[in-house]
């Protein structure tokens, strides 16, 4: 299939620039086979069943965005896969002057070496402390990696709450599993008390996230790596729901995404993940694992509308991305949110 096959118009008007307060006030469209419904997301609760899972990204967004010089230079990087306890990957900018050996520094006594560079701005960054000290240096110098759509906000103290979702457990992200960002406590005993089961699992999304998609045919394009974890515990629920006739309701694409990565075979059974992934799940998927899909409304030509063209079929999304503009819909990381059946 073609880039441009899944590209459609989309006013910039459209694009939020902040949350729903209260999170779970914003809007929530049902994607099902027999039509669209305009609801809440706090009607979440009545639109699943006992028994249901609802499986959620417990990863936490560091300040990854980061600031330097090197020499009279200005530089700006964004890391987005950790390899080593002083060492990430990273998207730099500009990235072309840059040359293995150089040294980007960023606050007193905090700096990097770039070790190598590879293509899209990529460089791999060797700092000066690792570990907890690099840990406590992005959290007093970096600031929280919003999204190049979002406009301004990236130095406001509100975006360290906002950008995070109430499950974020674990440091490793530097983009926000951002239809978590809806949920609330409230929301959460909701959907206890409905019999909804809840677990969690972790990707720590990279920035790889918000690359555009350049290749003419859509298969071309190239994802990058992001480390993940399917623990026993949710290997356990899933099983047991699966057992009981229950579905299995992936909290945002980075938990699809590291669901399906996890199954083996043709069964559909989830084991114990620990590793990296790329996948990249276009139309012709045969998906294993989830059932229904809820996630923010993403952007044409992106890999996230690709991969929801693949569980519900592009015709489908289409319509119900015509019908989100039309109505009014807020799109994106801090946009209002859908909730997606698969196509059978």
């Amino acid at each position: 299939m073609l880039t441009a096959d899944f590209d459609f118009d989309l006013p910039a008007d459209r694009i939020a620039q902040a949350p729903m307060r209260p999170r779970d006030a914003a809007r929530l469209l049902g994607i099902g086979a027999t039509g669209l419904e305009d609801r809440v997301v706090r009607d979440l609760p009545q639109l699943l069943r006992p028994g249901d899972l609802l499986v959620s990204n417990d990863t936490r967004v560091i300040p990854a965005r980061l600031a330097g010089r090197r020499g009279a230079a200005a530089v700006e990087v964004t890391l987005h896969l950790r390899e080593a306890e002083d060492r990430w990957r990273a998207f730099a900018r500009p990235a072309k002057r840059l040359r293995p050996g150089d040294t980007i520094d960023f606050a007193e006594g905090f700096a990097a070496e770039v070790m190598a560079r590879g293509e899209g701005g990529e460089v791999v960054l060797r700092f000066s402390v690792g570990g907890p000290d690099l840990h406590r240096a992005l959290e007093r110098h970096g600031h929280m990696p919003l999204p190049p759509y979002i406009r301004g906000g990236a130095d406001a103290a509100s975006d360290r709450d906002d950008y995070q979702t109430l499950f974020a457990r674990r440091d490793g992200a530097v983009a926000a599993p951002t239809a978590g960002l809806h949920f609330t406590p409230e929301l959460l005993a909701a959907l206890d008390a409905a019999g909804v089961r809840r677990t969690v699992v972790t990707l720590h999304v990279g920035a790889g996230t918000f690359l555009p998609v350049k290749a003419e045919r859509a298969a071309d394009h190239r994802m990058h790596a992001e480390w993940g974890e399917v623990g026993a515990a949710a290997v356990a629920a899933i099983d047991e729901t699966r057992a009981a006739g229950g579905r299995v309701v992936a909290v945002g694409t980075t938990s699809l995404r590291l669901l399906e990565s996890a199954a083996a075979g043709d069964d559909g059974r989830v084991w114990p993940f620990s590793g990296t992934t790329d996948i990249f799940i276009l139309p012709g998927y045969r998906f294993r694992v989830v059932d229904l899909l809820m996630t923010n409304f993403h952007l044409p030509r992106s890999t996230l509308f690709m991969l929801v063209s693949a569980l519900a079929g592009l015709e489908r999304m289409r319509a119900a991305y015509r019908h989100a503009v039309d109505a009014g819909y807020r799109f994106y990381s801090y946009g209002d949110a859908c909730l997606i059946e698969r196509a059978t």
